[in-house]
């Protein structure tokens, strides 16, 4: 059995989301598992062979995980720290996730069925990262403007990891009214937490093409806010209620790594 640095079991644990659903397509959840690395940062390592080791595992293995719905690779952009890596993969059920790994090894033997060969492809792989990892999973909500990830360049991942507050309301009206009107947004996801270090934890996700579609499309924003409360009064009722349901925020920037995207 292959020692993979990327994957960590998981405890259950209870977890209730609000749920918007429809008659004709009801909402189901789906799990996200995010792991958290960082580059090895020894200058004795060559990088030269990195893209070349982790296509040919994406192939052999990712792509041909049957448990594995989707998976990125995501780079530091403009976080705390510049060595930062995120990998998620995402899953149907938790039962999946507890069974992956099974799924992962024998892939892994089909894939390189020569013991030493093996041995010497994940030992080149691993060297690439830090042995240090954090985990956490999420599930998703309705609140979610999807797009294909299959890009020919590196998109940028805006993340908001915000903190449950004391009540509040009105975000599927900010949602329908703001955030699907954005047309410089080209993908938004919200995740919630389910299992890690911090269960007040609220993941917004947005997606832009550039930093520049990114200004932009805060400025439409501030436009889509006026349409739609063009009363001052109503709108500064509305975000009081609003800025209730967060305590604060983190901001971190990412980019994808296409020929990563599962």
């Amino acid at each position: 059995m292959i020692g993979l640095v990327f994957f960590a079991m998981c405890l259950s644990v209870n977890f209730s989301v609000q749920a918007q659903e429809t008659e004709e397509a009801p909402f189901e959840p789906l799990f996200l598992t995010v792991v958290t690395t960082k580059w090895n940062t020894d200058p004795d390592v060559d990088f030269s062979d990195w893209e070349a080791v982790e296509k040919e595992y994406h192939e052999k293995v990712t792509m041909k995980n049957e448990l594995i719905l989707g998976s990125g690779f995501y780079m530091h952009y403009f976080t705390p720290k510049d060595n930062e890596i995120k990998l998620v993969t995402v899953y149907k059920t938790w039962e999946d996730i507890e069974g992956v790994n099974d799924v992962i090894n024998k892939l892994i033997e089909e894939g390189w069925p020569n013991e030493e060969e093996r041995d010497a492809f994940f030992k080149k792989r691993n060297s690439y990262y830090s042995t240090w990892h954090s985990d956490e999973i999420y599930v998703t909500t309705p609140y979610s403007k999807p797009m294909d990830l299959n890009t020919e360049k590196p998109l940028i991942f805006y993340v908001q990891m915000h903190y449950r507050g004391d009540g509040g309301k009105g975000y599927k009206e900010y949602f329908d009214n703001i955030t699907m009107k954005n047309p410089y947004l080209k993908a938004f996801y919200t995740h919630v937490h389910r299992w890690g270090s911090n269960s007040n934890e609220v993941a917004e996700v947005r997606v832009y093409e550039s930093l520049a579609d990114m200004e932009k499309g805060n400025e439409e924003v501030n436009k889509l806010i006026e349409a739609h409360w063009p009363d001052e009064e109503e709108r500064t009722k509305f975000f009081e209620e609003y800025d209730k349901m967060f305590k604060g925020h983190g901001d971190y920037f990412y980019r994808h790594v296409p020929f990563l995207v599962k």
